[in-house]
């Protein structure tokens, strides 16, 4: 009987659909079935190189990106898991490689995900549990020096709290958000992400709030764990515009971030203090130097220097993009958006997509002392997504002048009409979801 051939094999997409229909529900946090699955795949979860678990509200995405680029830079082949993916879902898996990881080939993910398939003969699992199983596989069976895995969401009932002895457990700050899952009070959601806290492995925290603090500080102390908290343990400042970091080991003064806004130094600051608490790599100044300037993450405060939407928005406009969608995300946004203010003044304009169930008024609050000019727009083909009606309402109680377009390049080319003296700075914000839609229209998905 012959092979089939790679026209009769199934697209992810098409893939990804078939998985899908084995849960009724996109979300459904618990770890039962991720343990059964792992089980009838041989549990490659404890088949991994050492594992920095990273837990948190904002930050994640950002945090990793300075540990891969900063173990990289070492030498090191580094593993990564994330999400949510942006155009690809490609995005989630990247592989340690000499000299720098690659994302998964379609082949090589298909295959992963189809072995997870057999494994779990057709029972009830989410999208998300059976996407990380299949990281774990493909990382168990690709040589790698140090897995990254970013939570999905919460962390004591997350996929990814699977792992018993990783190397290091990371949270970085901690807001609300989730609420349908995590509860509706600070603590409560800060009880979630401190569960990914293992018995004896260094804690490292990023600032956190006083009531945010106190969870995580009698978790590790169960757990007896040690914790290294930021403003305690370590500190991270900037000064004359460079990152200078120091510990009990010492003072480290490094090139600032590429990435942009105050809050990056603080996430760069994190990775760092992640790998000098771990003791498990050798990293080298140079290497934390090359990391902290070398990481890049897209869709946050990402500038758009070429591409479609240059060509529809107002001639000589600068145009950035944030994934960021809760009230945190927003404020980290709206002060960078100060900074560049401060540097070249111009109008800002303020595009914004969302989904249903976050807090759009919460989220917009922090623009209004930057801009009273929203343009709403719809997240095409995601379930869920916020009606333009319902988020240009939360936009005029906040005193803000707000217009709906079907659309991103409608949105802009509505602007390009307009007459400006100076041409406007654009941010398109909201969503992470509105964020992937855009790099997709632009032509510049991640590589």
């Amino acid at each position: 009987m012959n092979a089939p051939s790679d026209s009769a094999k199934p697209s992810l997409g098409e893939l990804i659909a078939r998985l899908s229909v084995l849960h009724q529900k996109r979300i459904d946090l618990g770890l039962e079935r991720m343990h059964r699955l792992l089980e009838r795949l041989g549990h490659p979860e404890s088949k991994l190189p050492p594992v920095i678990h990273i837990a948190g509200t904002n930050g994640k995405g950002s945090t990793l990106a300075y540990l891969r680029a900063t173990l990289e830079a070492a030498g090191l082949r580094v593993h990564a898991y994330t999400s949510p993916y942006l155009v690809r879902i490609n995005e989630c898996f990247r592989l340690g490689r000499v000299g720098g990881g690659v994302l998964v080939g379609d082949d090589e993910l298909r295959a992963a995900l189809e072995e997870v398939e057999r494994a779990n003969a057709g029972e009830a699992a989410t999208v998300f549990e059976l996407k990380t199983a299949a990281a774990f596989l493909l990382f168990a069976q690709n040589p790698a020096d140090v897995v990254l895995l970013e939570v999905g969401l919460g962390g004591r009932l997350d996929s990814t709290n699977v792992v018993d002895t990783p190397a290091a457990c990371v949270i970085t700050p901690v807001s609300m958000d989730h609420m349908d899952f995590l509860g509706d009070t600070l603590t409560s959601i800060a009880g979630e992400k401190a569960a990914i806290i293992k018995r004896g492995v260094p804690v490292i925290c990023a600032e956190q709030s006083g009531e945010v603090m106190a969870v995580i500080e009698a978790q590790a102390k169960r757990m007896r764990a040690p914790l290294f908290a930021a403003g305690e343990s370590w500190h991270v400042n900037v000064e004359h515009g460079r990152l200078v970091y120091s510990d009990d080991r010492g003072l480290m003064d490094l090139t600032a971030p590429r990435l942009f806004g105050r809050h990056q130094f603080d996430n760069a600051g994190l990775a760092i203090a992640t790998l000098r608490a771990t003791n498990a790599f050798k990293i080298n100044q140079a290497a934390f130097e090359a990391g902290i300037v070398g990481a890049e993450w897209p869709a946050r405060m990402q500038r758009i220097t070429s591409g479609e939407l240059l060509s529809w928005g107002p001639q000589g406009s600068e145009i950035w993009l944030d994934g960021g969608h809760n009230a945190e995300g927003g404020r980290v946004a709206a002060a960078a958006l100060g900074d560049l203010e401060e540097r070249v003044s111009r109008p800002l304009v303020v595009i914004a997509g969302m989904m249903a169930n976050k807090d759009a008024r919460a989220f917009l609050a922090n623009f209004a002392g930057l801009t009273r000019h929203i343009i709403a727009v719809p997240i095409p083909d995601t379930d869920n997504a916020m009606p333009v009606d319902i988020l240009a309402d939360a936009a005029r109680s906040l005193g803000m002048r707000v217009e709906p377009a079907p659309g991103i390049e409608a949105a802009l080319r509505a602007l390009a009409k307009l007459a400006y003296e100076v041409p406007p700075r654009i941010l398109i914000t909201g969503s992470l979801y509105l964020a992937g839609h855009v790099l997709g229209l632009n032509g510049t998905p991640p590589a």
